[in-house]
């Protein structure tokens, strides 16, 4: 394919910046915004969800990942390899998104046991690459969740241990906050549901209320660690209800002064989180966004430049959130190149929030509030017009990135020279 050249870049930019410009937007502060923006990637579109705790276990408890694509990664070295493949091809400096079952011990260690020092090699990838790092708690595939149940759990033993897990996992947080400087969002999810209708539905949600009382109860520097809860409507295995829903933990959220996950692929398909995010905001301090893209349902797709999107970027922009939202990524493809998978999401979802801040918003504002819905209408669809991409192509210029879809060209290589050595 024919790649654009840097001055054939610059020379687009020039053209669109100054277009943008007869609107009021300003797309040299746009792009100086958007470099400044971290988005935090999952480590486990890498692996399929696998994690090093046992290599050889299967997944359970509400996850899934689908695809036998050659190359995934089996070791913690090997996923940090491919991790810095995927961060040289996305502009800007982001963070990484890591699970409990990514600790690396020359034993197998009990999840209620973890400790700092099995984390100890990300902490030092991390700082070497001047990556954040966020953290949750592993509260699937194992034989304590067996049936569906963990924190909210009618056995106390089990709902003890689980307990144990996730105060263990805010400590690794607070560690990682403290060693790289930047505070770490440990995010709670459990899988706690039923696949029929229960009888029952209060009981679990008040044993799920006291264990998070009791996860919570150690007090923790914010500036090392922040708290969220994940809700859910429903899941694999547990289609009929889901303890942690979203009124529960939005409850929870509102209450205890936590962090309130949304992700994207949680909810029905006929919902949105872009509609909810103002109306949380007014309520908690910051959320935490995990961006998928669920096809019919909680099935986590790589994330495209979808209207939805579209959509939550613009309402962290358009509200002023940047400083109060977390942004993360929530998918697992396993049928196509995992580093293409990370790349092309990540690009997406900085993308969208380009788009939104490329917006004139302040004459939006005015046509909005002046009354004058017939001009919103007419400046939002010229919008779509305007030459957002070779900002975007301007942006990825500036830091250093391939332009389009040239990155390919990249993971191509890579998957020859290194993913295709492995078994």
């Amino acid at each position: 394919m024919v790649k654009a050249t840097e001055q054939q870049v610059i020379e687009a930019y020039t053209l669109a910046r100054d277009r943008y410009a007869g609107f009021g937007v300003d797309t040299d502060q746009a792009v100086a915004v958007l470099a400044q923006i971290p988005i935090s990637l999952h480590c486990w579109q890498g692996d399929d969800v696998g994690g090093f705790e046992d290599p050889e276990a299967g997944l359970s408890g509400g996850i899934m990942a689908t695809g036998n694509y050659p190359g995934k990664a089996r070791t913690a070295a090997e996923l940090r390899q491919d991790l810095d493949k995927a961060y040289s091809l996305i502009p800007g400096r982001h963070r990484l998104n890591l699970h409990a079952i990514y600790l690396e011990a020359d034993r197998k260690i009990p999840r209620n046991e973890i400790r700092p020092e099995h984390f100890a090699g990300w902490v030092a990838w991390a700082k070497e690459n001047n990556h954040g790092i966020d953290f949750n708690p592993t509260c699937f595939s194992h034989p304590l969740a067996a049936d569906g149940f963990t924190l909210s759990h009618q056995d106390e033993g089990i709902r003890q241990f689980w307990i144990e897990h996730c105060m263990a996992s805010r400590r690794i947080g607070a560690y990682f906050g403290r060693e790289l400087g930047t505070p770490c969002v440990t995010n709670v999810w459990i899988p706690d549901g039923m696949k029929d209708t229960p009888v029952d539905r209060l009981a679990p949600r008040q044993r799920l209320r006291e264990a998070l009382d009791a996860v919570f109860a150690e007090t923790l520097d914010p500036a090392h660690n922040l708290d969220a809860v994940e809700c859910k409507l429903f899941g694999l295995g547990s289609e009929s209800y889901v303890v942690g829903s979203h009124e529960f933990y939005m409850g929870y959220a509102i209450a205890n002064q936590k962090l309130l996950c949304l992700d994207a692929g949680h909810f029905h398909p006929t919902e949105v989180i872009s509609d909810k995010i103002s109306s949380i905001l007014t309520y908690v301090d910051e959320i935490l966004l995990h961006v998928s893209r669920g096809v019919r349902w909680d099935s986590d797709h790589v994330v495209t430049l979808t209207d939805e999107l579209q959509a939550i970027a613009q309402e962290i922009v358009r509200g002023n959130y940047l400083n109060r939202v977390h942004i993360g990524l929530d998918f697992f493809d396993a049928s196509i190149n995992r580093i293409a998978a990370w790349t092309i999401g990540t690009r997406n979802a900085l993308r969208a929030l380009l788009l939104a801040l490329l917006e004139p918003i302040d004459l939006l504002r005015d046509l909005e509030n002046s009354g004058d819905y017939t001009g919103r209408l007419a400046l939002l669809e010229e919008l779509k017009g305007l030459p957002f991409g070779a900002v975007w192509d301007y942006h990825c210029l500036q830091q250093d990135v391939p332009i389009g879809v040239s990155f390919m060209d990249e993971i191509r290589a890579y998957e020859s020279d290194v993913l295709s050595q492995r078994g």
